[in-house]
């Protein structure tokens, strides 16, 4: 399947990855009861296609606010991302956030330093 789509809850962000286009979106909320399972299928999905990713892959990150536990899981998502970049393939992360709220700004620019 070329196409892996989760829809926005009041708990959970939309998710829509378009494997053809190497085209990622995860916008809205993240605060899942269990963020491991919610995002286990986006992961798998992305280490499948780092198997054959496109020539480039974009990663855009709209996310208003996200608990701890969803932030283990976007940690997990950038270090797939760094390794299909680590293959030589183009990856651009887009972290969108308000420009009054530095918390989300922090976190984006943590997880930069994390993931290098």
């Amino acid at each position: 399947m070329n196409f892996y789509k989760e829809n926005k809850t009041l708990d959970t962000p939309e998710i829509v990855f378009d494997k053809t286009k190497g085209d990622i979106l995860i916008e809205g909320r993240s605060i899942p009861e269990n963020s491991n399972k919610f995002y286990s299928q986006l992961i798998q999905e992305l280490t499948k296609y780092r198997e054959s990713p496109m020539g480039k892959t974009t990663a855009s990150f709209r996310l208003d606010y996200f608990n701890t536990s969803s932030s283990k899981s976007i940690l997990e998502i950038l270090r797939v991302l760094k390794s299909i970049n680590e293959l030589g393939k183009e990856v651009e992360i887009n972290w969108f956030f308000d420009e009054h709220d530095e918390e989300i700004e922090e976190s984006g620019n943590d997880f930069s330093s994390i993931v290098d």
